[in-house]
């Protein structure tokens, strides 16, 4: 009896490895390249004490300091030791994220992981995995979006350290950056990331401003520029939304189950370029062209680099990250009068976090 439970075991674990390879083998590859980063990481100590680190740069590692700290104590975040490390990428990005979405439906394609739940995206630490999975994407008929990354949290399993790419940053978007992170680590609702990223962008929104009152001042140039930048960011971010409820209601004139065709392409081509050729117009025609990164959707309006339009899968993003924000800003004014603080607390308290 013992020999016969013994065998049942060992073939329930070699079909269980057979049909969950594809996810060992990516969750081995996602691990692998976190160790290879925790083992080049420096003490940020160490950095800062480096007479041949730039000073400039030891300027912002400090600033990073100062709004995880202003993050905890006047934000309510979660005390952790992220961004104690230093990670120099010698200019090449780390991670590159792909998002999927069905060819006449603004409907995001969902991985499923252990633990954590489903994500409407899926990011890779080599590349050509990454542009492996999108052909294999593309074949079963998806729209598809990959892009590289600027962070990423590991909900506080993990140190995450300072990129190098960080420091680039103007002031405000490093603020909004971190804060969005950190976020994560104090809030993250398993299978709902719309709510996650949604409140992430939310706090790193809200609380950069703050960040650069407390710092800088209210007729700081610093502030003025964050806010600047924020009003164009705001306004591209509905019109993009408003573009997926125009895209949505172009999609429900092909029928329930659509059969890819010339004629639907074209017309839908002929919508996403009039889509962008609106945001053209945004804030007097200012364009900008900037890389995926969490915490803030992706490309811009602008001209394409490969003179192709995005498709459906470039508007899952703005689904992701801001379809929400009018929700939150309204919970948070009327019924918190402005506190994060107290906002925070009020939301973990309603939901269950990992």
């Amino acid at each position: 009896m013992f020999k016969k439970i013994f065998i049942a075991i060992i073939v329930l674990c070699v079909l269980a490895g057979i049909y969950y390879r594809d996810l060992l083998s990516y969750g081995w590859m996602q691990a692998s390249g976190q160790v290879k980063i925790l083992m080049n990481v420096e003490e940020v100590t160490d950095v800062l004490a480096d007479p041949s680190f730039p000073d400039s740069l030891k300027a912002r590692i400090r600033l990073i300091e100062e709004i995880k700290k202003f993050g905890v104590d006047s934000l309510g975040l979660t005390p952790s030791k992220n961004y104690t490390t230093f990670y120099n990428q010698h200019g090449k990005p780390l991670i590159w994220l792909i998002t999927a979405s069905e060819k006449y439906k603004i409907e995001p394609y969902k991985w499923q992981f252990p633990i954590i739940g489903s994500f409407p995206y899926k990011g890779f630490f080599d590349s050509t995995r990454a542009v492996n999975e999108e052909r294999e994407l593309i074949k079963q008929g998806l729209d598809t979006d990959i892009g590289d990354v600027s962070a990423w949290s590991t909900l506080g399993y993990l140190k995450d350290p300072i990129l190098s790419s960080m420091l680039n940053r103007r002031v405000g978007s490093l603020a909004n950056l971190i804060l969005h992170e950190l976020t994560h680590g104090t809030l993250f609702v398993k299978n709902n990331l719309e709510l996650n990223e949604n409140l992430a962008s939310f706090i790193g929104d809200q609380g950069a401003i703050r960040f650069l009152k407390f710092k800088y001042g209210l007729d700081s140039p610093e502030l003025r520029t964050y806010e600047y930048s924020k009003k164009y960011n705001d306004a591209y971010s509905q019109h993009m939304l408003r573009g997926i409820s125009r895209l949505d209601s172009l999609y429900k004139t092909f029928g329930t189950n659509p059969v890819a065709s010339a004629h639907y392409d074209s017309l839908k081509t002929a919508l996403i370029a009039n889509i962008f050729e609106d945001a053209d117009t945004l804030l007097s025609g200012k364009r900008t062209l900037t890389n995926k990164n969490r915490g803030a959707p992706g490309r811009r309006a602008g001209r394409w680099p490969d003179g192709k339009l995005p498709n459906n899968a470039y508007f899952i993003s703005y689904q992701t990250y801001k379809s929400k924000q009018d929700i939150f800003k309204i919970e948070f004014e009327q019924k918190f009068g402005g506190n994060i603080k107290k906002y925070l607390t009020y939301l973990k308290e309603k939901y269950p976090s990992l």
